[in-house]
Order: C-alpha cells, then structure tokens, then sequence
C-alpha cells in the first residue's frame, strides 16, 4: 500500500481533547462526549471529523507515552466556540496519506506504515500532528469502514 504524499495547508478545529496514552486509551470516551456535542459547531467546513493525536515530539509509540487526542471539525475561523469545546490549530506541512479500509480496532495498518514502509521509505516522521479523518465511509469497528490516516513525513 502506497501513499499519496501531501503538502497540507494549515488548518483550524474545534473539539474537544483528552489526555491519554495507549496502555489507558480513553479514545472511546472522547468520541461519546464529542459526537453529540458536534451539532453546536456552526461555522464547519465540511462534515469530515478529525481524530487527531498530539505527541511531545517524535513519539516511539511505548504503551505509556502520554499524548493529547482530539476529536474535532474543521472550521472556517474561531469566532464560535461553543460551549466545552476549544480550538486548535493543525500545522500544516508534508503528510503521507494512507486510504485505510477496514475496523478501526485492527492495528496492522500502523505496524505496516511505521514498521515496514517508512523505514524502506524516503522520509522520516517529523514532530507535528498524526490524524486521520473519518468521513463518510467510516464505521466504528467495521470490516468495510474506509478512513484516511495522516503521518507527518520530511525528508531523511
């Protein structure tokens, strides 16, 4: 599986965030507060939901690494910010773009891009956001869900 590698431009969310690591994944958790919460964001550009995790730096993906994710929407400008929710701000840059069909609880797909194609690769990680968006074709814990999962690369 090969990606599409993409300059992304900057971009702005409102969600809401957890602290978490993998060993306490509180992923389940932050997705039920945000989901219904999600009708009060006004000024969307989209419907696509960002899922966005946020590490101190070039993470090594040890089970207590605690890092921030966020569930959020795209929006045009932070001038509404409803109630519960902040705002964040994706950095853009290069990104390797994985199109991913399958259950979101089966994690080959990142042993496969961080353990075989990156290093056969020509890019290393870079120390921004990881995300993947879930848009339409996304169904939690389906076979047949389709997502797209964003790593962000740089040159080695």
């Amino acid at each position: 599986m090969e990606p599409r590698i993409i300059t992304l431009p900057e971009k702005k969310l409102i969600g809401k965030r957890l602290k978490m690591t993998f060993a306490n994944n509180r992923t389940f958790e932050l997705f039920r507060s945000f989901m219904p919460a999600r009708k009060a964001i006004t000024n969307t550009v989209g419907t696509d939901v960002f899922c966005v995790q946020v590490y101190p730096g070039i993470p090594d993906f040890k089970q207590d690494i605690e890092f921030e994710k966020w569930a959020a929407i795209e929006v045009s400008d932070f001038n509404n910010i409803p109630d519960g929710m902040e705002a964040h701000t994706l950095k853009g840059g290069l990104y390797a773009v994985f199109h991913y069909v399958g259950s979101s609880t089966d994690l080959r797909i990142f042993d496969y891009i961080f353990q075989t194609w990156l290093p056969n690769s020509t890019y290393q990680l870079d120390a921004r956001e990881h995300f993947e968006i879930l848009g339409e074709k996304y169904k939690n814990n389906d076979p047949a869900s389709e997502e797209e999962i964003w790593v962000p690369v740089k040159m080695k």
